[in-house]
């Protein structure tokens, strides 16, 4: 069962790997859902742990499209997180119409050089998951797909999450990573509905659940328990 956790700092990231995470999803700007955060950042976190580091990519929190020089942008901060070395990355792109931006992902993709990649929550954007998931079986690169099943939180989406874990499953990949509105109360039912292998964490494991907060170590821990209790 892997655990996610959202770090905006080098004691965020430091903490969650102390007290159970099994990744980082690095990040600044976490009241926008998330932007790109600075080379430095990236890099004094790549130094201080030894758990997998996924950076997100994202320029603005206008929207999930992008024009050319917001494109610019992004292959820029590719190009200067794979030099970093040892970082995943965290994107998604798309069209007008809410549908998957194959060409723009291609370009991504293509500048990331192997590394693997998280399509973010722009997936809950996209009208039908089930064929955009179908759409990012075809990237290999693409290892996990974040969502709350298309609705605010992924306790609401529960059910259409299920139905994307299990096609997952058939699959083999992307794995479906459930976040948003997760918390500790709840989580087993959570699991046993949807059955999904991998959860993202933010504000709920954070002191008072306040997203502008520092990781709090017991109510990571208390997440970890459970997770550990499930996987038995």
């Amino acid at each position: 069962m892997l655990l996610e956790i959202i770090a905006t700092t080098v004691n965020d990231a430091v903490t969650a790997e102390r007290h159970g995470a099994d990744r980082i999803e690095l990040i600044t700007g976490i009241l926008e859902g998330g932007l790109t955060p600075g080379i430095g950042l990236i890099e004094a976190v790549r130094e201080a742990v030894s758990i997998p580091v996924r950076v997100m990519v994202r320029p603005h929190a206008r929207s999930f499209c992008y024009d050319a020089e917001d494109v610019a942008v992004m292959l820029r901060d590719i190009r200067h997180i794979r030099a970093a070395g040892g970082l995943s990355l965290v994107t998604g792109v798309l069209c007008a119409d809410r549908t998957v931006d194959e060409e723009l992902l291609g370009r991504l993709l293509e500048a990331a050089d192997g590394m693997e990649v998280t399509f973010h929550r722009a997936f809950d954007e996209i009208p039908d998951q089930l064929e955009a998931l179908d759409v990012l079986s075809r990237y290999k690169q693409i290892t996990d797909v974040l969502t709350s099943g298309g609705k605010a939180t992924a306790p609401e989406g529960a059910e259409r999450i299920a139905v994307l874990q299990r096609l997952s499953s058939i699959g083999h990949q992307p794995a479906i990573l459930a976040g948003s509105g997760l918390t500790a109360v709840g989580l087993k039912d959570f699991l046993e509905q949807t059955a999904v292998g991998r959860v993202h964490f933010g504000s709920a494991v954070r002191e008072d659940g306040n997203p502008l907060r520092p990781v709090d170590p017991g109510r990571l821990e208390a997440v970890r328990q459970i997770l550990n209790f499930w996987k038995r």
